[in-house]
This record gives C-alpha cells, sequence and structure tokens, in this order.
C-alpha cells in the first residue's frame, strides 16, 4: 500500500509543482486529496471501524482546504505580483494547502480509533489484557501517523521548488526551458522516494508507551514482558 504511493501520488505531486495558473492548480490538488484518502483509508488500523460517514466527513475536509488554500494563495499572488512573477510563485501554493489537507485528511479517517481504542501488546506480540484496549495508545498512533504526513509535505512540495529556485539547476533550466518538466519531476519523485520512508520511520508501526500514560486498568498488570 504505501509502496505505491510514489508511483501513484507521484505524477499528481508533479501537476501541483508545475502548475502555473489557478484552474490547473486547483484540479491537481483536487486529484491529489482523492488520491491520499484512499491511502489514509487502507492504512488504517483495521481493528476499528470506519463509516461512510466518517469517509465522507475525511475526503471533503481534506478537499476542501485544501481547495480553499490553492484558491485563496494563487488569487492573493495573481493580484499582488506581475504575471511572471505570480507564475514562478505559484509553485510553492502546492505546500501549505497539502501540509493543512493531508494532516486533515488523515486525523479524521483515523481519529475514530481513538473511541474505540487499540489493544496493546508485550514484547511477544500477544495481548496484555485481552478484550480491552487503550484509548491513550490510540490517540499517540493518530497523532504521530497525521504529524508524519505533515512532514512529508516538506520533502515533496517545499525542497524541489527551493532547489529549482536556486544555483545552477535555476541557470539550467533558464538555458533549456523545455527541461523543467522533466527536471521537476526527477527532483519530486526522488525526494518523495527518499522522504516517504524517511517520515514514516520517525514513528515506528509498533511502538512503546509507558505504563504512566495509559488508562489504570493497564497500570498494574504484571507481567514482566510489558
Amino acid at each position: 500500500r504505501m509502496s505505491g504511493f510514489v508511483p501513484f501520488n507521484g505524477p499528481f505531486c508533479v501537476a501541483m509543482i508545475a502548475s502555473q495558473s489557478t484552474m490547473p492548480l486547483l484540479f491537481w490538488s483536487w486529484v491529489n486529496q482523492s488520491q491520499n484518502a484512499l491511502v489514509n483509508f487502507y492504512n488504517r488500523n483495521a481493528s476499528s471501524p470506519m463509516t461512510n460517514e466518517t469517509l465522507a466527513m475525511s475526503y471533503a475536509a481534506a478537499v476542501g482546504s485544501a481547495l480553499t488554500v490553492a484558491f485563496g494563495l494563487a488569487t492573493m499572488i495573481q493580484k499582488r505580483y506581475d504575471p511572471a512573477t505570480a507564475k514562478n510563485l505559484l509553485r510553492w501554493v502546492a505546500f501549505p494547502s497539502a501540509v493543512v489537507a493531508s494532516s486533515l485528511n488523515c486525523y479524521i479517517v483515523r481519529s475514530p480509533e481513538i473511541d474505540s481504542g487499540v489493544p496493546l501488546m508485550d514484547k511477544d506480540g500477544k495481548d496484555v489484557l485481552p478484550g480491552e484496549t487503550s484509548s491513550a495508545a490510540a490517540t499517540m498512533g493518530v497523532y504521530s501517523t497525521t504529524i508524519s504526513r505533515a512532514i512529508l509535505q516538506a520533502p515533496v512540495y517545499f525542497l524541489p521548488p527551493v532547489l529549482l529556485a536556486t544555483g545552477p539547476i535555476k541557470a539550467y533550466i533558464a538555458r533549456f526551458p523545455t527541461l523543467s518538466i522533466p527536471i521537476t519531476t526527477y527532483l519530486i519523485l526522488v525526494s518523495f522516494g527518499i522522504g516517504l520512508p524517511s517520515t514514516v520511520a520517525i514513528f515506528p508501526q509498533i511502538s512503546e508507551i509507558p505504563a504512566a500514560s495509559l488508562e489504570p486498568k493497564f497500570q498494574a498488570l504484571q507481567n514482566p514482558k510489558t
């Protein structure tokens, strides 16, 4: 699932950064968040129920926030700057819109886990209290995932525009304008490919949580492996 994130999501990221007017930017922002909603849905905690209402709410929030931020920033840029400057500045709009939308998208899809809780395991992978779940552990997991999704946007939407706007790459593109899209595509896919595993690794899929941070029912257990 996550292994398909770069090849499937990458082209949409390229299209967002390469957009030089408002309508293409809004269209690709919508496509991007639609795909993100599917990724978050299929990477959710399978032990927690997911209603159609929650999925629809997540999708609406992500798309609505992405389009609102993108449209607002794009409109402001085009009003304040000359066409040539605005054209260059539009490539930066994807970053804030993606941060807001991806964070909301992830949080709303995963937030039902906080109510239902997640089971806790010992070092051998056995349930420490069969039939019981921890909302505290679920909260930590949801917040960690949401933060990692926000951080992921930096190498995808922030680093490539920085590289494109400075140094020899800028001069090379100015000399050979037809290579702008291929170079942009290469930078985004490489940054995405490196940034995705790096941000996911910040918060491991299985992690430890202090007993003091859990509900009282988990704090008096005598299992030496927990």
